[in-house]
């Protein structure tokens, strides 16, 4: 048995990891796109499915996040015809965000769209989690099955468990995909695997600690506060699915909270500007059963934490244009929650534009931002009213910049430490992969101390 790493071993994009269990098969978990500084080194191969698929049994895929999911199109025009295994909620909205990384980065030709969508969903295969699925191998002298769990990142988001027999021998292999932080919004914690004999796990906060949810929720609210205090405009970054539902359901509370109170909460418009982000809640909405038990007694309070009054959804661009123009000339205070959530293209960039000049203006960064993109540049150069590259031209930024990083949908270094020790028969081997430098070493160390005997290796 062997791993080869595909992406996700430089940063925290482009996660691909083959599981190589003989000579005659494999399998692939998730098939993401990279971004930031790795989309720019890798070259005119950073699409390309530049490793050999002829063993690739199936595919299984861990959550929709692009950086998850979109080579798929490249994997399947490379010939992989294998079963695409997932979630039942990530088997639904996997077509919608191959459809929008299509679009974006490939073709508008609808005709060709289509084409590949009826492809794409004839190879995927909804599981229930908690439920062992046997894979049909190649091989005559290994078997497997996986087993999907609830990672509580995103909405159908699952870490893997993989069972291999090879004649006597029984191996478990568990694959983390992106884990979620603890009480967060909306979905329930994730519980850790009874065993792994080798454990694959992100570090995208392996260094860091996250503010408890209620001291994150009060800072939220007080800067957003502040930041309308002058009627200005508050810009949150947000991929369109996840944290952006997060948004809201705090931002609902925040809302209800205030009721019986005469103030700025009771007017202050919260605009979503996305026809996709409001797609994927259409879909949280629908798969209410996956809600956590607080969600669940919002739902039976008669509340609607992802569909309140103050709630504008901009849906065409026509509209996005007017609301970009709107918000900029009338001066009434507002929220605007648009992708991407690292500001590398999409409506987000319009907003940015004409507002990160703007000194009433405020952008609030809720989620994490890769080396080399726009949000991190803004980050780092905003707070000394530096500028950033949008759309090949340079913005000068006026408007204050706040990063509250207890937003964030992925485990700290604390809740992975947790992750590891809640398993009953430990891992043998641990391989770090998904993080910044910094953080797959303070994690490696954190996860030697924790267990001494433990091979723990940051993958290459």
């Amino acid at each position: 048995m062997e791993i080869l790493h595909h992406g996700a071993v430089n940063g925290v994009t482009g996660s691909c990891h083959q599981l190589k269990i003989d000579d005659a098969a494999s399998l692939l978990i998730d098939c993401g796109l990279f971004q930031g500084d790795e989309q720019r080194t890798g070259g005119d191969n950073v699409l390309a499915i530049a490793f050999d698929i002829a063993t690739v049994a199936a595919l299984i895929v861990t959550h929709v996040h692009i950086d998850h999911v979109g080579r798929i199109p490249y994997l399947l025009a490379a010939g992989f015809k294998g079963p695409i295994y997932c979630s039942k909620a990530s088997a639904q909205l996997l077509p919608l965000v191959i459809e929008d990384a299509l679009k974006i980065g490939v073709t508008r030709d609808e005709s060709l769209i289509n084409t590949f969508l009826k492809l794409l969903k004839k190879q995927i295969f909804a599981l229930d989690f908690n439920c062992w699925q046997p894979i049909t191998l190649a091989s005559k002298t290994s078997k497997a099955k996986l087993r999907l769990q609830r990672a509580g990142h995103i909405l159908g988001s699952s870490y893997v468990e993989i069972d291999i027999t090879q004649g006597k021998q029984n191996h478990r292999v568990v694959f983390s995909g992106d884990l979620g932080a603890p009480y967060t919004p909306l979905l329930p914690s994730p519980k850790s695997p009874y065993r792994a004999d080798t454990l694959i796990i992100e570090s995208t906060y392996g260094d860091k600690i996250h503010q408890g949810r209620k001291t994150r929720a009060k800072v939220l609210k007080q800067v957003i506060e502040k930041a309308v205090a002058d009627k200005g405009v508050v810009i949150i970054p947000a991929f369109s699915i996840g944290r952006t539902q997060e948004l809201l359901y705090e931002l609902e509370q925040f809302i209800y909270q205030e009721r019986k109170h005469n103030s700025i909460w009771q007017s202050l418009n919260v605009i979503v500007d996305s026809p996709m982000a409001a797609n994927f809640t259409a879909h949280y909405l629908q798969f209410k059963a996956l809600w956590d038990d607080e969600a669940k007694r919002k739902l039976n309070a008669h509340r609607h934490p992802l569909d309140f009054s103050q709630l504008i959804t901009v849906d065409s661009h026509k509209e996005h244009l007017a609301m970009v123009s709107a918000l900029a000339n009338n001066k009434q205070p507002a929220i605007v929650i648009a992708a991407s959530g690292m500001c590398s293209g999409g409506r987000i960039v319009n907003y940015l534009t004409t507002f990160l000049p703007n000194k009433t203006a405020d952008i609030i960064f809720v989620g994490y931002q890769a080396s080399g993109t726009p949000g991190r540049d803004i980050q780092q150069y905003g707070p000394n009213n530096g500028y950033v590259i949008l759309n090949h031209e340079k913005v000068t930024i006026n408007a204050g910049v706040h990063t509250i990083s207890g937003y964030s949908a992925h485990a700290d270094k604390n809740d992975l430490l947790n992750f590891v020790k809640r398993i009953k028969r430990k891992p043998h081997t641990i391989k770090i992969v998904h993080g910044d430098n910094s953080a797959k070493s303070a994690l490696k160390q954190a996860f030697l101390e924790l267990l001494p005997s433990c091979n723990v290796v940051i993958a290459e």
